[in-house]
């Protein structure tokens, strides 16, 4: 059996490049692709060589979730990135004006958490620190 890799992940966003230019700044990735897509609407493929976050905008505009995910089946609970230096990851993202919360230090890492602009909860981990 061949080893299995999650390639990426596809989540509707209000904005596709504003959600590039903030995981660039936040992780340093970058457009692997953009174009048309599904009914008319337009994504665009961050990340790095081996994964990314396909992030998609259909052609009308879109409202947020306001419901918690957690409760609901098939809901998105959050993406968990892992990232070499926590602290300085979490600077760049509170320079962003976003909020951190739950931090936690146990086995196997330190992580916090935090919500972009889309309301997409993002875990940020550090198996190194």
């Amino acid at each position: 059996m061949t080893t299995a890799f999650l390639e990426h992940v596809n989540v509707t966003v209000s904005d596709p490049d504003a959600t590039a230019k903030r995981l660039d700044d936040w992780f340093g990735w970058k457009v692997r692709w953009k174009g048309d897509s599904l009914g008319g609407g337009t994504t665009y493929h961050i990340g790095n060589d081996t994964s990314y976050i396909a992030a998609y905008t259909p052609p009308k505009a879109t409202s947020a979730v306001r419901d918690e995910s957690y409760s609901h089946h098939g809901g998105l609970n959050h993406i968990a990135v892992v990232v070499e230096d926590l602290d300085a990851a979490e600077e760049r993202i509170k320079a962003g004006g976003y909020k951190t919360r739950n931090h936690a230090d146990y086995e196997p890492g330190r992580r916090f958490y935090f919500n972009d602009d889309d309301g997409i909860e993002f875990e940020i981990v550090s198996y190194d620190d």
